[in-house]
């Protein structure tokens, strides 16, 4: 069945709504609302898909749902059941309970709820939509909730700056800043959730301290000094109800002083307290505060943190399902469950550019979900593992990080012991046993230092276990890299080659290589897709596949928003890196997870091919080269108004007049002119005194020049100083075209019309090679090969041209691409009222304009493959296979050609 829309998923749940009664027969009816196929339904109800515990009154399906019918409290019912056994092992994304009045459901994914009369289910149509193929927006609400408290932050940093002048340029003074304002995070978290007493922190600042904020500073400052006492030693009366919390936090240390408050520092203080910090993320709000006490990034709040569903798609993939997949296979077995609870209690986990810690902290919640889930289970199966004692396995400190910066160091930690507490909570809610988290044990193996220069085994020493390397690493292409950026590449290369030209963000792949080889760990982080287009391809992933290293799964790009209130949209990779193994290796396209024989620095199932530059086409197709540059300062150039005034001076300078095309002339259809002076008419063209004039001030522009070639060229003042121009019908191709358009617009032009240097040009071009390259599988070849401008195809005539794989073409399928691009032609001169801009805007695209695209689609297709293409990715895959054999053919036959030269 083909993917339903909004509006029709709003049609078919319409009915469900508004029903005198209900029975078992909703669930059934509601999945087949929402496309689910008629042949799985019928197999769940008819109990073969049906792994719910007890089918009698329970319908589950692997991955998709699970709804139990109850007359009991739904409530409670609906919150055991959506962290059970099962639910957890199935991965099963949505929990509905119903006693058929009320229906209640949990999203498991983003954690969003349902709580409805079952009447109205139809006017809730959206919270199912994910069964749909269509995934919601996640953690809208919280992620809010953090901005407005991490802006009231930023408030109180800039007014504690103003009262406390030079602060900042002291020795160690934005470190002892930063630990304060860690320290205030997790007093206002304690205080909401349960480690203090409830407003035990903000009711202390308001009654023991003067409203003028004149002795707050002493006042946190021995409160802090308590923190760090045991309980057992003596403690100011008044501060005896704080518990000890320990000296990792709280540490008194004379670099770790409390800044000058003034009044309205106190209210923001107390206004701040004044929140409900219980449901704080600590997966989000770090890197919100990071943003607000780092110079240049207040702007910018809300854009520095990976939404959960994002870092989902880097451990999940990497060690989280086959974790979950270990759960399924030794669900009855006491003997394998505990093997998977000794496996993942000493799996580490390796962010060695953390940030904030928000990887680390999602990592850590979702091994201690799996902690509870086999624990649950081992307690159904034998009576000896009950569990009694407050314990857990999964401890901080195998979770290790690395950041440079030092405020994100602190609040990691912090990110982390926030983290512990909300999942001890969870283990109570389960097992009815509390896990405290103070005094705090744990002190993080957090390591603040540049990622470039520290030797990663220091921090997390790879010693043959089961490591994880886990992130999002910083990007900076080349033009972005500060000085210091650029320093750190001598150091991770050593005595290795590397070009000038690598994103920074290779650095952290180079590492993670020179890390995991010949050991069991393995490597994912989120990346731009910079590095997997273009020359950046041939750049960094040679040094990888050459160790032995390979991509073991990869998300192909996507789009990375948050629920911020200012969200990050840039288009993203995820990349893994592992020893060379046999298991298999897939492709995340969307929603599809498909198996490939090999995925290379393409990021396509083909082999490890690398497209370099080179002088001429792979194929047997024509020449392409750069436009005609005019060197002339605009003296040769014309706006329509100025031929206009020349030609009413001196009308028989016509001949001379030339329509000029670059890339926004061809697209939007902007008119200019350029000056055209065969050399042979020079002498006739002088005569004219509009073009003399020009002539003269474009020899003075010239002969000014410092450059010797430039210099010269005033010899030549009525002409360009590169002339590519031939006298024949051209191609002309764009250097940027938006990503967004279905196709390139490529053009066709007459013998008369000039292309410039913002477009490229075919000269003595056939209409055949233009069908080829207004084709949905050049578009995929460019956009795999050819770099990037911002989010914009930049073509390239020596990378994506001069590669392009294209067989041998007959004559007669020359003449049906012909056909096939007169066609596109005619259809673009029907509607010539429009622009190319406009005619392939993909939301505008005229239907017949479409149509005979898609007919150019399938003939050029056809030249590839037998079957019908669904996806690019098909394309791809089959045109670097073309192109994989045409260059090994291609080598084959120099030599031979060299041993020729030499016999003679």
């Amino acid at each position: 069945m083909a993917k339903l829309n909004l509006k029709a998923v709003e049609e078919r749940v319409a009915p469900l709504g508004g029903r005198g009664s209900y029975d078992r027969e909703f669930i059934y009816e509601l999945l087949l609302a929402y496309g689910k196929p008629q042949g799985n339904v019928t197999r769940l109800r008819k109990g073969s898909l049906n792994v719910a515990d007890n089918p009698e009154t329970e319908v589950a399906q692997k991955n998709v749902v699970y709804f139990k019918e109850t007359p009991d409290d739904t409530l409670a019912v609906i919150d055991g059941l959506k962290t059970s056994p099962t639910v957890v092992r199935y991965n099963t994304r949505f929990v509905v309970v119903t006693d058929y009045n009320e229906l209640l459901a949990v999203d498991t994914k983003t954690g969003e709820n349902l709580m409805i009369p079952i009447r109205e289910v139809d006017q809730h149509f959206t919270f199912f939509l994910p069964w749909a193929g269509m995934e919601k927006a996640q953690y809208v609400a919280e992620a809010h909730a953090d901005v407005k408290a991490a802006e009231r932050m930023g408030k109180l940093f800039d007014e504690l700056l103003a009262a406390n002048p030079g602060l900042l340029e002291r020795p160690n003074g934005r470190h002892s800043l930063n630990v304060f304002f860690t320290r205030l995070l997790f007093c206002f978290f304690a205080e909401d959730t349960g480690i203090f007493h409830e407003g035990q922190f903000t009711n202390a600042v308001g009654s023991h301290t003067q409203r003028d904020g004149s002795d707050t500073k002493e006042f946190l400052t021995a409160l802090f000094e308590v923190l760090d006492t045991q309980d057992s030693e003596p403690k100011p009366t008044y501060l005896a109800s704080f518990p000890y919390v320990n000296g990792r936090l709280f540490r008194m240390d004379p670099d770790h002083t409390v800044p000058v408050f003034t009044k309205s520092a106190r209210d923001l203080l107390i206004a701040m307290g004044t929140l409900d910090w219980s449901q704080i993320n600590p997966d989000i709000f770090g890197s919100m505060f990071q943003a607000i006490v780092t110079p240049g990034k207040r702007s910018d709040l809300g854009q520095h943190y990976t939404s959960v569903p994002n870092i989902l798609k880097t451990i999940e993939p990497l060690f989280l399902d086959k974790l979950k997949e270990q759960l399924d296979a030794g669900f009855d077995s006491v003997k394998k469950l505990e093997r998977l609870l000794d496996r993942i209690s000493a799996i580490k986990v390796f962010d060695p550019a953390c940030g904030s810690g928000n990887f680390l902290v999602i990592a850590y919640k979702e091994l201690r979900k799996l902690e509870h889930a086999i624990l649950e289970r081992l307690a159904d199966l034998d009576p000896k593992h009950q569990v009694l004692f407050a314990e857990s396995r999964i401890n901080i400190e195998s979770f290790y990080g690395i950041e440079i910066d030092d405020f994100a160091v602190e609040v990691a930690i912090l990110s982390l012991w926030i983290a512990k507490h909300q999942m001890n909570t969870e283990f109570k809610e389960k097992f009815n046993v509390a896990i405290p988290l103070i005094p705090l044990k744990e002190t993080g193996q957090i390591r603040g230092g540049n990622a470039t220069r520290v030797d990663w085994n220091s921090v997390c020493p790879n010693d043959g276990g089961e490591i994880y390397l886990i992130g999002n690493p910083p990007y900076a292409g080349v033009k972005e890299q500060t000085k210091e950026q650029k320093a750190d590449f001598a150091p991770v290369f050593g005595a290795r080659q590397f070009s000038k030209k690598l994103d920074y963000v290779s650095l952290w792949f180079v590492k993670a290589t020179d890390y995991i080889e010949s050991t069991r760990a393995e490597a994912a982080f989120v990346s731009t897709k910079s590095i997997t287009q273009g020359e950046q391809v041939g750049l960094m992933f040679p040094m990888i596949f050459d160790r032995g290293i390979e991509i073991g799964y990869a998300y192909t790009p996507f789009k990375w928003e948050n629920n911020a209130k200012r969200n990050a949209g840039v288009t993203v990779i995820v990349v893994s890196l592992r020893n060379v193994y046999t298991s298999a290796k897939y492709l995340f396209q969307g929603d599809l997870r498909v198996e490939a024989r090999n995925i290379n620095g393409y990021l396509v199932d083909s082999g490890n091919v690398f497209v370099i530059p080179r002088s001429r086409p792979l194929s047997q197709l024509p020449p392409m080269t750069s436009g005609s540059n005019g060197t002339d300062w605009g003296y040769l150039m014309l706006e329509p108004e100025e031929r206009a005034a020349l030609l009413a001076h001196d009308p028989q300078a016509e001949p001379f007049i030339r329509r000029i095309f670059g890339t926004d002339e061809l697209v939007k259809d902007q008119e200019r002119y350029c000056i055209w002076v065969p050399d042979d008419k020079y002498q006739e063209a002088a005569t004219i005194s509009s073009l003399r004039a020009r002539f003269d001030r474009t020899a003075a522009k010239r002969a000014e020049s410092a450059k010797g070639p430039t210099k010269l060229l005033a010899q030549v003042p009525y002409r360009f100083g590169e002339v590519r121009y031939k006298p024949t019908e051209s191609i002309i191709m764009p250097k940027v075209s938006s990503s967004r358009r279905d196709y390139i617009p490529v053009g066709y032009l007459d013998a008369e019309s000039i292309i410039n240097r913002s477009a490229f040009a075919i000269y003595d071009a056939e209409p055949w090679v233009l069908t080829l390259l207004m084709s949905r599988t050049h578009v995929a070849w460019t956009g795999a090969v050819g770099g990037r401008m911002r989010e914009d195809y930049q073509y390239s005539n020596t990378i994506v041209y001069n590669n392009f794989p294209v067989p041998p073409l007959s004559d007669a399928m020359k003449e049906q691409l012909t056909v096939a691009a007169l066609r596109v032609l005619d259809v673009r001169e029907y509607h010539c009222e429009r622009t190319l801009s406009e005619l392939y805007n993909p939301d505008l695209m005229p239907a017949d304009l479409r149509r005979v695209h898609a007919e150019v689609d399938a003939l050029v297709d056809s030249l590839y493959s037998k079957h019908e293409y669904e996806t690019d990715e098909q394309r791809l895959s089959d045109l670097f296979a073309m192109y994989e054999v045409m260059i090994t053919e291609e080598a084959a036959k120099a030599p031979v050609k060299k041993m020729r030269g030499a016999r003679k």
